[in-house]
């Protein structure tokens, strides 16, 4: 439980730096815009459902920081013990809120990941305001085992897609080749193992499969082998930690596999005077009605989504449990790196004053300057910096978020201008601006010893429609970009 609130503590303290430009009412993709387009489709109770958020109170800067100052209290709380099931419920609902608003930016497994687990951990944690190692209230073995089955499926899932993607990189072991290269957001620990040759990256593809679809199931078996799949596994989470930033994913797929430990092994770490109890008289039947219902619901859905997915239509209606609670992320379907990304693209935008030189607007985390060496920031997660990597990969008319950042930087928003390291105009917001997709390679070891180069670029072209602002304000696309 302490460890899950330095997770949602992570979220949190991402979020105080980016929300508001992110879905601020001069952020990228608004919330209040977002939630009255919901609300002319959505009538009633269905619209909550929809986009389940406390922002339908109100999505102002003011209710956006108030949200994150709440969500990261709750979490703070959380980690230090304090009222674990009410801070959990709290740090859950805020995240929710944010989640259920935030559109393009809430895209990710580890948002639904997190909000399981925190769903799950209300049914776990123990009552009380300090309630110490929690010896009067044990967690009932049905949320620790759900608690365990969400480890599993992330783990599981992501090597069943693996093989059902039909990525050949996966058959042929070259899936980690550039894995280190062309992930979201390397670090310079990454750099060092991309050149390790490919013999290591073929080993660590199989390790991969193997784990995730053989060692996983160590969970189920007895304790000897729980432990071995607990020091495997962590193994395996401390090096991608350490090779590449996934934000708070890979930490809580870590503190989830802390429960594959049990009393005796902590205790040999950390002796306590009072042994761990059996827990008091059972609650009555009545105080158990809304967790049994509710842990035998996320259970359903969590079998349906991942064995009928695909199904003939005469099954569809088996699903209905799991669509009816999908928007509250907390059954989901779980499957990592089914497809490997074959090369690195990125986009940067540029702004110009005379439409003819072009200045770039600095990024704070992603690559950019061949010379700077990529960093270890994770858990903390830039979601802006994040989804511009999904972006490259695919066309601007699937990801129309970019042209309105682009309108954003002409209008000089300083919500947006806060997602970047700074503003290259200083404050007067060019007349033009653009985005333009560039193609990256980590450098090979002579090249960066000779200059020090961490990447090499080349320009691909112009990304999305350049953007101008007229002199009466008003912003048109380019004339060659029409």
């Amino acid at each position: 439980m302490r460890s899950l609130g330095l997770v949602f503590l992570s979220a949190f303290v991402s979020l105080a730096f980016q929300i508001h430009g992110l879905i601020g009412p001069e952020g990228i993709l608004p919330a209040r815009d977002y939630l009255a387009l919901v609300a002319r489709a959505v009538h009633g109770v269905s619209a909550f459902r929809y986009a389940p958020t406390l922002l339908w109170l109100g999505s102002g800067d003011g209710a956006l920081t108030a949200l994150v100052v709440v969500g990261t209290i709750a979490s703070l709380l959380l980690t230090l013990n304090v009222s674990p099931r009410g801070s959990v419920a709290v740090a859950w609902v805020a995240f929710l809120s944010f989640i259920g608003s935030a559109q393009d930016f809430a895209s990710y497994q580890s948002d639904g990941m997190l909000l399981e687990a925190g769903f799950l951990a209300l049914f776990f944690a123990p009552a009380g305001l300090r309630p110490g190692l929690g010896q009067e209230s044990p967690p009932s073995r049905a949320s620790l085992f759900l608690l365990q089955w969400e480890w599993f499926r992330i783990y599981f899932e992501s090597g069943v897609v693996k093989l059902a993607s039909g990525d050949a990189s996966w058959r042929d072991m070259t899936a980690m080749d550039h894995y280190y290269e062309n992930g979201p957001l390397p670090t310079w620990v990454g750099w060092y193992v991309q050149h390790w040759g490919h013999t290591f990256h073929a080993a660590t593809s199989l390790e991969t499969l193997v784990i995730e679809l053989g060692v996983a199931w160590m969970v189920f078996l007895p304790r000897r082998y729980r432990l071995a799949c607990f020091v495997i596994v962590t193994v395996l989470q401390v090096g991608i930690i350490a090779t590449a930033n996934y934000a708070f994913l890979n930490y809580l797929v870590l503190f989830l596999g802390l429960l594959l430990l049990d009393d005796e092994w902590i205790a040999r770490l950390w002796p306590t005077p009072t042994p761990i109890s059996a827990g008091t008289d059972d609650p009555p039947a009545w105080k158990m009605a809304l967790p049994a219902i509710s842990l035998t619901l996320v259970f359903y859905c969590t079998l349906a989504v991942f064995l009928l997915n695909g199904a003939p239509p005469p099954f569809r209606w088996l699903l209905w449990p799991a669509e009816a609670i999908e928007p509250f992320r907390i059954a989901n379907r779980y499957g990592l790196f089914a497809v490997m990304t074959p090369a690195r693209y990125e986009i940067e935008f540029q702004g110009s004053r005379d439409g003819h030189e072009w200045r770039p607007y600095p990024f704070r985390y992603k690559p950019q300057d061949p010379r700077a060496a990529p960093g270890i920031y994770a858990p903390y997660q830039p979601r802006f910096e994040w989804n511009l990597w999904f972006a490259s990969l695919g066309s601007w008319q699937e990801y129309t978020w970019v042209v309105r950042t682009e309108a954003r930087l002409l209008e000089g928003s300083k919500s947006v201008l806060s997602l970047f390291a700074n503003d290259p105009f200083a404050g007067e917001p060019p007349p033009h601006v653009r985005a333009v997709a560039w193609q990256y390679w980590f450098t090979d070891t002579a090249t960066h010893r000779r200059t020090g180069d961490w990447w090499r670029r080349e320009e691909i072209g112009v990304y999305c429609p350049p953007l101008a602002r007229e002199p009466d304000g008003s912003i048109r696309m380019r004339p060659e970009m029409r």
